[in-house]
C-alpha cells in the first residue's frame, strides 16, 4: 500500500486529492490547520486527519514517517489578503514550505509535489511558458515563487525529488465563495444563489485560463506515480487548460444580473498556460474545457 501525505488537506484542491488517493487505495495522512477563509473544510473520514500547522516541525515531523508522496498545498493562497498582510503570507508560504521539505527529506519521501501559482509570471506576455523570467507583482507571488526556489534547492542539494506546479485559475466543486477575494467563479455562483448582482471587477475584460479541479487532481496523481529521469525534478510545470476567456463572459454565462466595481491592484490582464512541457515529460493534458460545461 502506498502512503501519501497532503497538506492543506481539508481545503478546495487538497480535499479532492485526498479523496482520489483514498479511492486509489493509498493510506493518507491529512494535515490542515483550518486557517483559510473557506466556507467549509472537507475532512475525509478514511484519512488520518490532523488539525496542525505545517510550520511546526516538532508537531508534524513524525507524520512523514513511511510516506511515499507528499502533496504540499497548504498556503496563504489569495492575492489580496497577502497584500494586506505580507508578513503572514511570507511566513506561511516560505517557512511552511521549508518545514514540509525538511520533514520530507528526513523521512526519505520519494517525491514532493509543490502547488505554486501562475501569478509568478506577472506581466510576461501570454501564453506563459516555464522559460519566462519570474515577475512577482505582490507578496503572494513572491512567497510562492520563493517556495519554488526552495524546492529546487532541496532537489539540487539534498536529492529530494520535487515537482513544482504552477496552477492557473482553478475552479470546480468546493471552490471557496467567502469574501470578496475568493476565486471569481465561486463568488459569482454565491451571488447568483443569493439573488445578488454579480460583481465584475473593472471592465471584465481580463482574460483568465480556467482549469478544472479534477484536472488538477489528475496532474498531481499522474506526476506522483510517474517514473522519470532525475533531470526532470526540481523544475516548474504549468498546469492549466491552454485556453482563456474573459471574466465578463464568465459572468454572462452565470447570470444576466451583473454590475461593475473598481479595478484592483496587483492583478495582470491575461493568463494563458503553455502546457507543452508537462505533456511531454509526464504525458498529462487537461480533459475538461470551461467552454463545454455548465457553470
Amino acid at each position: 500500500m502506498k502512503k501519501s501525505l497532503v497538506t492543506g488537506a481539508a481545503g478546495f484542491i487538497g480535499s479532492h486529492i485526498v479523496d482520489k488517493l483514498i479511492e486509489l487505495g493509498h493510506e493518507v495522512v491529512a494535515i490542515d490547520n483550518e486557517s483559510a477563509n473557506n466556507d467549509f473544510f472537507y475532512w475525509n473520514p478514511k484519512a488520518k486527519n490532523y488539525k496542525l500547522d505545517i510550520c511546526n516541525l516538532q508537531e508534524t515531523q513524525h507524520l512523514y514517517e513511511g510516506v511515499d508522496y507528499v502533496f504540499h498545498l497548504a498556503a496563504e493562497s489569495r492575492i489580496q489578503p497577502a497584500i494586506e498582510n505580507p508578513i503572514n503570507a511570507v511566513f506561511l508560504n516560505c517557512v511552511g514550505t521549508t518545514t514540509v521539505l525538511q520533514c520530507s527529506r528526513m523521512a526519505n519521501v520519494k517525491k514532493v509535489i509543490y502547488s505554486s501559482t501562475s501569478s509568478g509570471y506577472g506581466m510576461n506576455p501570454a501564453p506563459n511558458v516555464e522559460t519566462q523570467p519570474d515577475e512577482c507583482l505582490n507578496p503572494y507571488s513572491v512567497s510562492k515563487i520563493a517556495g519554488e526556489k526552495l524546492c529546487k534547492m532541496y532537489t539540487d542539494l539534498f536529492q529530494l525529488n520535487t515537482v513544482i506546479f504552477r496552477y492557473f485559475n482553478v475552479y470546480g466543486d468546493r471552490s471557496p465563495t467567502n469574501g470578496q477575494y475568493a476565486p471569481v467563479i465561486g463568488i459569482f455562483q454565491r451571488q447568483r444563489a443569493n439573488k445578488e448582482p454579480l460583481t465584475v471587477v473593472g471592465t471584465g475584460q481580463k482574460l483568465r485560463d480556467f482549469v478544472h479541479v479534477s484536472d488538477i487532481v489528475d496532474a498531481n496523481i499522474t506526476v506522483a506515480l510517474s517514473e522519470v529521469n532525475a533531470m526532470h525534478y526540481g523544475q516548474v510545470y504549468n498546469v492549466g487548460s491552454g485556453e482563456n476567456i474573459t471574466i465578463l463572459e464568465i459572468a454572462k454565462r452565470i447570470s444576466d444580473n451583473y454590475i461593475f466595481i473598481p479595478p484592483r491592484i496587483g492583478e495582470v490582464e491575461t493568463t494563458l498556460a503553455n502546457i507543452e512541457k508537462i505533456k511531454k515529460v509526464f504525458g498529462w493534458s487537461p480533459k475538461i474545457s470551461i467552454n463545454k460545461i455548465q457553470l
